[in-house]
């Protein structure tokens, strides 16, 4: 493991010209740019405040239901697009993969990376509301950078194991886009974590993106420190799975240009 992360350090500047040519084919030739990052969780922040906080007046732990929705769907929408974009990028650049030699966790890790851009530049709007409402500033904040880390070790930890399989099953790209769609709704998202039944509540916890979107709230929303019930868990798992998940990923690395 410790070989394959020196040899990802040294080709760090490939990585850096991918992540940036990823961000850039994203938005050539797009009238809103970079403007399409903030419009997607925006347009379903709306929809969710309509349909959820004003017709069904779901609770939202005694915040306003746009900020509350706004907060999880930002980091939801990071999460879901590095899965759904990054997974196929081993089969769209068979050119590369089966002519030249690098490693191949590059391309799904800058996916990711953009996806992070993207995320960044989201969050724009996320500051300007919490600016809007007058929600306090708290030390807590400083918890941010660490729940950001989290969620990218996450997103390798399901990227990359899917990106190797979808070299052998192509299945796996229809499969992605429903499985995440499930995984949305079994998130506290859309509602809040204390809406989940307290006998339920430890084996829903498992669902490592209940502790970042958790601690997202936490820390942004009511200025408290994340749980460490739920963010602990959050952590153990997205590291189990991206340890694993990379083993897997470099065992397979070397039939990927057969099967391509």
């Amino acid at each position: 493991m410790k070989q394959h992360i020196a040899e990802l350090y040294r080709h760090r500047d490939l990585l850096l010209l991918w992540t940036l040519r990823e961000i850039g084919v994203r938005y050539k030739q797009s009238l809103l740019g970079a403007g399409w990052a903030l419009l997607q969780p925006l347009a379903l922040m709306v929809t969710f405040t309509v349909v959820f906080g004003m017709f069904i007046q779901l609770p939202s732990d005694g915040v306003p239901y746009p900020l509350f929705a706004y907060t999880a769907l930002l980091a939801w929408t990071f999460f879901s697009a590095s899965v759904t974009l990054a997974i196929p990028t081993l089969v769209n650049n068979l050119n590369l993969v089966t002519k030249i030699y690098f490693p191949r966790e590059i391309l799904p890790i800058a996916t990711i990376l953009a996806s992070l851009a993207d995320f960044f530049v989201a969050s724009i709007l996320l500051l300007a509301a919490v600016l809007w409402y007058h929600l306090p500033w708290s030390i807590n904040l400083l918890w941010l950078p660490l729940i950001v880390v989290v969620q990218v070790l996450l997103a390798l930890g399901v990227v990359l194991p899917l990106a190797a399989l979808n070299v052998f099953y192509r299945d796996v790209r229809f499969v992605v886009p429903l499985v995440v769609q499930l995984w949305m709704y079994a998130t506290p998202i859309i509602y809040p974590l204390s809406l989940v039944p307290a006998s339920i509540r430890p084996f829903y916890s498992l669902n490592p993106m209940v502790g970042i979107v958790d601690s997202y709230r936490r820390v942004i929303l009511h200025g408290s420190p994340p749980s460490f019930e739920y963010f602990g868990l959050s952590v153990a798992v997205s590291l189990i799975l991206v340890l694993v998940g990379y083993a897997y990923f470099k065992s397979m690395e070397q039939y990927f240009a057969d099967l391509i």
